[in-house]
Parts: C-alpha cells; sequence; structure tokens
C-alpha cells in the first residue's frame, strides 16, 4: 500500500515534459558513470569500435520528493522511466543504434536523487591506428553531451573520482583478444558558432591487443622462412639444387602470404608496419634468388666460356679475399696452376720419349689448318713408313684434346674460384641487410612502444 500511494502521489500532477526545477534559472546537474564490459569488435577496416559498458547517471528531480514517514519510512522507489523527465544525453561517436537491453525503471531517492542505470552496446565511430599491428595501442572516445540543452540549463560531472574510473576493472571481461588498459575522463565545454556552451564529459577508452597470436601465426613463420633463406647461401656455388631451392623457398612465401591476407587488417588511411615487413621479407627472397642465378650462370662449366679478365681476377681473388679474410683462396688458386703447368710438362716429356723412340732426335710439331704434321727433321725417317706417320697424327690429335680439356678445366676452375669469393661477397652484404633491417625494424616498434 505504501509503494502504490507513494507513486500515485508522485506522478499525479507531475509533468515530464519540463525541466524538474522550480526555478528555470536553476541548472540540473548530471552526474555520470561509465564502466566498460567487454569490448566486442574492432573494426580497422570500417574505424568502428563496437563496446559493451555499464552507464550510470544521476540527477536531482524537485518534484520527486517526499516525507518518509508519511509512506511507511519508504526512502527510495522504483519509477517506469518514460513517466518522468530524463536528460537527453547521447554519445557523439554514435554510428549505429546499440542492442541495448531496454531497462524500463530507475530509482527514485525520498530528497529527489534519480537513479539511471543501464547497459548499452554502443557501436562508435574512432580513429584507429594499425601502423604497430599487432602490437597497437587503441585510443577511443566516448563524448556524452546534452544534444539540446545549453550549460546553463543541464551541466554534467563525474560520479565517481578520476582515479576510481581509471582503474576500475572490476566488470571488465579480459579473456578476449583486447584488454583494458585505463579509462581517462576529463569535462569540458564547447560552442559553435560563438552560440551558446554545451557540456560535455569525455571518456578515453584505452584498449591494447594481445599479439601473442599473431606473434605465432604471423611473425615466427616468416622469421623461419627468413632463416632458411639464409641457410641456404651455404649449399656449394656450382650446384644446381640451390636454384630450386630458393624457388621452392620463394613459393612457400608466396603461399603464406596469401593465407596471411584475411588476417591483417586493411585500412585506406595507412599499412600496418608487418605488411610492409612482408613486402620487404619477399623482396629479400628475390634479391637471394637472383645473387644464386648470377653466382650458377658465373660457375657453370661452358665449352665456349672466356678466361676470367685480369680486372676480375685483382678485384676478387686479391682485394676481395683479403678484404673477407679468404686468405686461402689466392693459395689454392696459385696450387691449382702449378700442378697444371708440372702435368703439361709432364705430359710433354712422356710425348718427347715416345718420340725419341721412332728415331727423332730434336721433336717439333707444325700445327697447320689442317691439323698436325711431322717436322723436317724427321719427315725422312717418317716418308718411308705410313704406319708411323699415322700413329704420330693420332697422338698429336690426342695431345691437343687434352691440352684443350686441361684449359677448359683450368678457365672452369678460375670461374669457380670467382663464383665463391662473390658468392661470399654477396651473402655478407645480404646479412648485413638483412640484420639492418631487422634492427631498424626492432627500433621502431620499440619507439613506438616508449612513446
Amino acid at each position: 500500500p505504501a509503494l502504490r500511494r507513494l507513486s500515485r502521489d508522485l506522478l499525479a500532477r507531475y509533468q515530464k515534459g519540463t525541466r524538474p526545477v522550480r526555478d528555470w534559472r536553476t541548472t540540473t546537474n548530471v552526474a555520470i558513470d561509465l564502466m566498460v564490459y567487454a569490448i566486442l569488435s574492432v573494426d580497422e577496416k570500417n574505424q568502428v569500435l563496437t563496446t559493451y559498458i555499464w552507464y550510470r547517471q544521476h540527477w536531482t528531480d524537485e518534484f520527486l520528493r517526499w516525507d518518509p514517514a508519511r509512506f511507511d519510512n519508504l526512502t527510495q522507489i522504483s519509477l517506469p522511466a518514460e513517466s518522468i523527465w530524463v536528460p537527453d544525453i547521447l554519445i557523439n561517436e554514435f554510428v549505429d543504434v546499440g542492442k541495448s537491453p531496454h531497462v524500463p525503471y530507475v530509482y527514485v531517492g525520498h530528497h529527489g536523487e534519480v537513479q539511471n542505470l543501464k547497459p548499452i552496446q554502443v557501436m562508435t565511430a574512432c580513429s584507429l591506428d594499425i601502423y604497430n599491428f599487432p602490437f597497437d595501442v587503441q585510443n577511443c572516445s566516448l563524448t556524452f553531451t546534452s544534444w539540446l540543452h545549453h550549460i546553463r540549463d543541464i551541466n554534467l560531472s563525474l560520479w565517481r573520482q578520476p582515479e576510481l574510473v581509471k582503474f576500475d576493472r572490476s566488470v571488465f571481461m579480459n579473456q578476449g583478444e583486447w584488454e583494458l588498459l585505463y579509462v581517462l575522463s576529463r569535462f569540458q565545454e564547447f560552442s559553435v558558432k560563438s552560440s551558446d556552451s554545451y557540456a560535455e564529459m569525455k571518456f578515453y577508452v584505452v584498449i591494447r591487443r594481445r599479439p601473442l597470436f599473431y606473434t605465432v601465426s604471423l611473425l615466427l613463420p616468416s622469421i623461419f622462412l627468413m632463416v632458411i633463406d639464409i641457410v641456404g647461401f651455404y649449399l656449394p656455388p656450382n650446384s644446381g639444387e640451390r636454384v630450386s631451392f630458393k624457388i621452392t623457398l620463394l613459393l612457400g612465401y608466396s603461399v603464406f602470404l596469401i593465407i596471411v591476407s584475411d588476417t591483417l587488417p586493411a585500412t585506406a588511411v595507412g599499412t600496418p608496419l608487418i605488411g610492409i615487413y612482408f613486402v620487404v621479407c619477399m623482396a629479400l627472397l628475390v634479391i637471394s634468388l637472383t645473387e644464386t642465378i648470377l653466382i650458377v650462370r658465373l660457375v657453370h662449366k661452358q665449352d665456349l666460356q672466356p678466361h676470367v679478365p685480369g680486372w676480375v681476377k685483382h678485384l676478387l681473388l686479391e682485394r676481395a679475399t683479403v678484404l673477407l679474410c679468404i686468405r686461402d683462396r689466392k693459395t689454392f688458386s696459385q696450387s691449382r696452376a702449378w700442378s697444371s703447368d708440372v702435368s703439361r710438362r709432364v705430359e710433354t716429356n712422356d710425348s718427347t720419349a715416345k718420340l725419341n723412340r721412332y728415331g727423332c732426335e730434336e721433336p717439333q710439331e707444325g700445327e697447320t689448318a689442317g691439323g698436325a704434321r711431322p717436322t723436317p727433321a724427321c719427315a725422312g725417317q717418317a716418308e718411308g713408313s705410313p704406319l708411323m706417320h699415322g700413329v704420330l697424327r693420332e697422338i698429336a690429335a690426342i695431345r691437343q684434346f687434352l691440352e684443350k680439356r686441361e684449359e677448359f678445366r683450368d678457365v672452369a676452375r678460375e670461374w669457380l674460384q670467382v663464383g665463391y669469393v662473390l658468392d661470399v661477397l654477396l651473402f655478407r652484404a645480404y646479412l648485413a641487410a638483412v640484420l639492418a633491417y631487422s634492427l631498424t625494424l626492432g627500433a621502431l616498434w620499440s619507439v613506438w612502444r616508449d612513446a
């Protein structure tokens, strides 16, 4: 009976169409509070943040007062929100109607204090910065203001102390992708074109993405592929498997980028740093493949391959070996050249001995376009023996073939040494580029985190 009598008494002559003050000069002070319950989604492409908050309002209604002694010491009553005056406080960043549950009642105290508590699913516009994805921190604001009444009619204030609002995570569900760092609050006045001033209360919701999932699924596979690419340089330069290995690695990285393309956030404003990282890694793999093709082309054995130019020998086999601390390559080159000369001398001595056995005192060979012929010194002895003449011609052809083959081997050996030195030089330059790129990327992320 007390609740019914009090409800009828309060709402009998109540007019909800006017601001509840007895003197129109009196300002209605609305205290608001906010607690973040959950971060539902962050849409980087459309720049929309969806949160679920617990929102509270508190104001004084001068026409909703009573004496508790007349109503069985009743000090608080719940009334329908549609039956009393409610301030027109909205969120400026609203981009869509939130799916909020309807709370039909408000609490009213005997001194006229009205408490309006309701949960709201808020879809607000937010300037999302994805440059440091997946280590990004987003700062989105929720601006509460009266859409019509200026500050002389409705003023805003904070229900609790700013320190209590800042670190209040008592109702936050922190098991999702985003974690709540803090909620900042600030009161300010603003006016449009020198008109009346309006009061607004800003809440800055600062959230941080948990990067573990993206680190495991994006960064680590890319790092592993780059490490495998560096290890691939230890394959021999004259091995054709290195080219197929690099091509397979490049193909695998391309497939990896296709898979993770849906995971990366996409905006029309900028590109995340991790996207640039993937592009540069792809470019490094292409450079590595190009370097491998160049080295294989140099060391590949061909019959028409020319001798190594002198300036190339000077730069790579003398200067570069000292610069790269490959001092044994020059000794190896000299030893191979010395062994080649010795083999040629032995082969010449053997053929001379064979010719002397058939009566030629000073064997000499005159080569013409038609082939090798015996010299005039042995012509007299060879004229009476056609068989001996054929044998000498075959021996000269075999000797010429062996010398030509040894010359091809020397040319191939020289190009192999040049390719080895050039491979070491390009590998160290490539390794220095990868390290410099990694340090630069780490420095950018650390500077951003410190900032």
